[in-house]
């Protein structure tokens, strides 16, 4: 122990008070970045920019990296506020852009570079971090003696929970398209799996935080980035569908299964398409009517997401379901998904300019 004490100290001390201090505050939520970082470089591959997808991959594994490191720094230095962030009805549920993050990263390594051995790698990782912090969080927040009211403690980020079921769902269907049996049919049912449980968790979780919506006071400040996870855990949910309708001629289960599979990515794709101009209004409503503030902050990124996921659905349901006519959603989508990257991207090196007010 005094080694290991040692050690901390030695690697602390480059580091200033503020930086420290950073670390110690470091957002669960930062894991989004890495989400929407990866679904952009697909989106933007999918639509032929190239250069865009292949420069993103090569940021994403840079920002995946140091996000490790800095967690890592984080539990070694500051248990204490690491635990009180796993219990915590706000952040609890932003450690599952772990898995979310992951196995993006994870997608992005097959469809950018064809790279299946990294790809298998994050996604055992992305399933044990799931195994760990969706049962860590979800049991915590539920033995806990003290609780905040529905109307305080449910938000949009809860829904962090479905994208990440979902993004093992894609992860694991990209995979099982490339291995063989027995593995294949194996590697389709936990696809599967886990795209029928998102799928419920979303039901669950939107009769919340839809109650939410109507039925308690909703000041400007309550409407976060990740409220847009509405649409987006629905993207990725339509996207995981077309996956599993195209494995279904090498798995019998899947194609036992295909007339459901084909309504249900349709209903999930609908769906999320109507949270969009809700979405929209409400945005709307917060900056431009209530005055709300435009401030960077690290839940930026859960908003940026399902601009991506939501381009590379559309273009999955247009063509998995012989739907040309929604290919022009796509293609202007694709730059809207960008330019909220961007405007992230831009808020977040204006927080990094100087070392004492690192972002994080």
């Amino acid at each position: 122990m005094k080694i290991f004490d040692i050690v901390s100290a030695w690697v602390a001390r480059p580091l200033s008070a503020p930086v420290r201090e950073r670390i110690r505050d470091l957002s669960p939520a930062y894991f989004a970045l890495v989400m929407a970082t990866g679904i952009i470089s697909i989106a933007a591959d999918v639509m032929g920019l190239r250069l865009i997808a292949v420069g993103l991959l090569g940021l994403n594994i840079f920002a995946y990296v140091v996000l490790w490191i800095l967690t890592a720094l984080r539990v070694i230095w500051f248990p204490r506020q690491f635990l009180q962030d796993l219990t915590d009805h706000h952040r609890g549920p932003d450690f599952l852009t772990t898995t979310a993050g992951t196995c993006v990263l994870g997608s992005q390594f097959i469809r950018i570079t064809g790279d299946y051995g990294v790809a298998t790698i994050l996604w055992t990782f992305g399933i044990l971090l799931w195994a760990g912090f969706n049962y860590a969080v979800f049991a915590a927040l539920t033995v806990k003696k003290t609780k905040p009211s529905l109307g305080e403690g449910i938000a949009g980020a809860w829904l962090i929970g479905v994208v990440a079921a979902q993004s093992i769902a894609v992860l694991s269907a990209l995979l099982a398209s490339h291995w063989p049996e027995p593995y294949r049919l194996a590697t389709n049912f936990l696809a599967l799996c886990m795209w029928l449980w998102g799928g419920m968790l979303y039901i669950w979780m939107i009769s919340l935080i839809f109650y939410r919506y109507t039925f308690f006071k909703f000041a400007p400040g309550d409407l976060t980035p990740p409220y847009w996870i509405d649409m987006g855990a629905m993207a990725i949910s339509a996207f995981a569908g077309t996956l599993l309708i195209g494995n279904a001629p090498d798995a019998a289960l899947l194609q036992a299964l295909l007339p459901f599979l084909k309504g249900f990515t349709i209903f999930y794709w609908a769906t999320g398409t109507w949270w969009i101009p809700m979405l929209v209004i409400l945005t709307i409503w917060q900056y431009l009517v209530k005055e709300f503030p435009l401030t960077y902050n690290p839940l930026d990124w859960g908003a940026v997401f399902p601009l991506g996921m939501y381009t590379v659905a559309t273009l999955g349901v247009a063509q998995t379901l012989d739907l040309e006519f929604l290919n022009f959603i796509p293609h202007y989508f694709i730059y809207i998904a960008l330019l909220a990257w961007f405007a992230a991207l831009l808020g977040l090196l204006r927080r990094l300019r100087r070392l004492d007010r690192f972002p994080i």
